[in-house]
């Protein structure tokens, strides 16, 4: 199995277990780590044998602006759960970060890092 890595998608989104943050919104980052075979793109050079990253990057942000969840946690399975329904996707690495949590006296991220399979594999 290979890989592809697509790091740092931001997008502004509104899950959070505080009320504001799904009123005011926050943004969020995400890293994916793709496994799946690129045998037959590395030998044909065609797209349709490979996964396109950039429908990768649009649904992301899709879900991220238009999903609301009081847990990061849901919010990172349901893009990992998404990015397996892709062909030719055998696994996702999702690394969801939280940039700025309302925590008082913190300035650090929060992230959730799930690693999902698909059942057959």
């Amino acid at each position: 199995m290979e890989f592809i890595e697509i790091t740092k998608i931001r997008s502004y989104g509104y899950t959070g277990y505080l009320p504001e943050e799904q009123v005011l919104g926050q943004w969020f980052e995400v890293d994916l780590i793709i496994g799946l075979d690129l045998t037959s793109a590395g030998n044909s050079d065609q797209i349709e044998d490979t996964l396109d990253y950039r429908q990768v990057i649009a649904m992301v942000k899709c879900l991220i602006a238009t999903q609301k969840f009081a847990l990061i946690e849901k919010l990172a399975e349901v893009i990992s759960q998404k990015i397996l329904t892709l062909n030719k996707v055998q696994q996702v690495r999702v690394r969801l970060s939280k940039l700025a949590a309302p925590i008082a006296d913190y300035s650090g991220k929060i992230t959730i890092d799930m690693t999902k399979r698909q059942e057959n594999s």
